[in-house]
């Protein structure tokens, strides 16, 4: 049997959630938020990863972009949480909470069955 890697499943199923609860806090660009996000304890999060990631989130109606010139380099964009954004959140952090109860329930049963 193949040998999986749930910490790199795992993390690849809660990023959306966790790049939509780094943009709760305010308007950020993507190498922020990658820095956010490293220091909660997600893996190097790439480029490659996050930006597709927030286009796809763009496209859903979960964050908008702004652009933001600076006099002394490149525009970058900025990304904001859209109200139907926040609600997302708050619904797909409801729904981890129940698995991770689930999840924890049925370590805790197994463990006290003969």
């Amino acid at each position: 049997m193949e040998h999986l890697d749930f910490d790199q499943e795992l993390t690849r199923a809660a990023l959306p959630q966790a790049v939509l609860a780094v943009l709760s806090h305010g308007e950020s660009h993507g190498y922020a938020i990658a820095e956010v996000l490293r220091q909660h304890g997600f893996a190097r999060i790439k480029g490659g990863t996050l930006y597709p990631l927030l286009k796809r989130l763009e496209d859903q109606g979960l964050v908008m972009h702004t652009w933001h010139h600076d006099q002394t380099g490149p525009g970058r964009k900025q990304f904001t949480l859209t109200e139907h954004g926040r609600d997302e959140l708050d619904r797909t952090a409801e729904a981890w909470h129940r698995m991770s109860r689930a999840l924890t329930e049925i370590r805790i049963t197994r463990r006290e069955k003969p």
